[in-house]
């Protein structure tokens, strides 16, 4: 077995084509586009690279590729309670065999330790953590858009190697369609109540003609609400604005929301279509032709599945039923005007008790498990999980 690193066009290839060779005969698997994975490495277009260093690895035995793996050191990629400096590793994929995965794990390792790593977090993404962040572990059917899949032995390799759980994430499945669960009928429509008979709340959905107020207030509620959980970073309304012009093509009505009082915004219910329904059967590719066919069926397929992606209200109005005013609300846009059916929350983890206990509480089904693993380099060290939020 020889480890070789990713250099040229062909070997590029070869690291996508991994991928595939190990998935491809679950049906249940959806392939991800080739260019979302190149663009991961591509400084162009990954505006980390400009501080970050990233590199992959290829496994070949006897002419064949058996294995891939991708390191990384990232100085924006940081946990409050570290003691170390933290590398990651992603885009793992390998042939049922522990040495060939070691082999893997090995190459990364070295790699990090001498850019002054004294640990690898993984499988993590070199970008955001709603994309290919953690291990598939429970949850096999087939993935939402984004989300990590991979085959159900590769928890040995990670765990015989040495890895250590330091989260794990899970995914949640809301039956839109059903009626509001029981335990939430008073609470939701007391609410509903309250906040319907003053006119000064109100809601607004989001559509592709007010991107950019939409992009304004929402970064002013991400701001208030989340920028202070767990490291991360305010948005400004520039970046905001850039991120949902890009997302400009597969905005659907009726699928993300804002609450305000008093025309300021309040809370926010963001989520998105799973471009997983149509993705499926472009085999990777997003030529010409698959651009013509996905602007028919984001058109025209009765599309079922939407993904939750960020859910939040600002300290103040905190308790006090806006945001059941804002989901009951948008419930009857979701049952009346739309064809999906269910509504998968991506990914909480179990860090964040407060935003599970959300998901429980609004009859969610646990549908998916993925770990996020850490292996620490001098293995005498105290190994610490991620500290709980809150």
């Amino acid at each position: 077995m020889k480890i070789r690193e990713v250099i040229s066009k062909e070997d590029k290839k070869e690291f996508i084509n991994v991928h595939v060779t190990v998935n491809s005969g679950n049906p249940n698997w959806v392939r991800p586009l080739d260019s979302e994975v190149e663009d991961v490495f591509d400084p162009n277009k990954n505006k980390l690279l400009k501080r970050a260093e990233a590199v992959r690895f290829l496994l070949e035995d006897s002419g064949k590729f058996i294995g891939r793996i991708a390191a990384y050191v990232n100085p924006k990629y940081t946990n409050k309670n570290d003691q170390q400096p933290t590398g990651g590793i992603g885009y793992f994929d390998c042939i049922a065999d522990q040495d060939a995965a070691n082999r893997l794990f090995d190459a990364a390792r070295q790699w990090l330790r001498e850019r002054g790593m004294e640990a690898m977090d993984g499988p993590i993404n070199l970008g955001e953590r709603n994309v290919r962040w953690g291990l598939l572990v429970k949850g096999f059917q087939t993935p939402v858009h984004g989300l990590s899949y991979n085959p159900e032995y590769y928890q040995a390799l990670f765990e015989n190697y040495g890895f250590k759980k330091f989260y794990s994430q899970y995914c949640y499945d809301l039956d839109i369609k059903q009626d509001v669960p029981h335990q939430l009928v008073d609470k939701f429509y007391k609410a509903h109540a309250k906040f319907a008979d003053d006119p000064s709340y109100y809601i607004k959905c989001v559509t592709k003609k007010n991107i950019k107020e939409f992009s304004r207030d929402f970064s002013e509620v991400y701001n208030k609400a989340w920028a202070s959980h767990g490291g991360n970073k305010t948005i400004s309304e520039a970046v905001a604005y850039k991120m949902f012009l890009k997302m400009k093509p597969i905005i659907k009505k009726h699928t993300a929301w804002l609450a305000y009082h008093n025309d300021t915004p309040v809370a926010m219910w963001i989520n998105m279509i799973d471009l997983n329904e149509i993705f499926k059967g472009f085999n990777g590719k997003l030529g010409w032709f698959e651009k013509l066919k996905f602007l028919y069926l984001i058109n025209f397929k009765p599309l079922t599945r939407l993904i939750g992606l960020i859910y939040g209200i600002i300290p103040e109005y905190q308790r006090t039923g806006i945001d059941y005013f804002m989901i009951a609300e948008a419930e009857k846009e979701l049952k009346t005007k739309t064809s999906f059916d269910t509504l998968e929350l991506q990914w909480i983890g179990d860090f964040n008790p407060k935003m599970m206990a959300i998901a429980k509480f609004l009859d969610g089904e646990q549908s998916r498990e993925l770990i996020t693993y850490r292996y620490l380099f001098d293995r005498n060290t105290e190994f610490v999980r991620h500290p709980i939020l809150g």
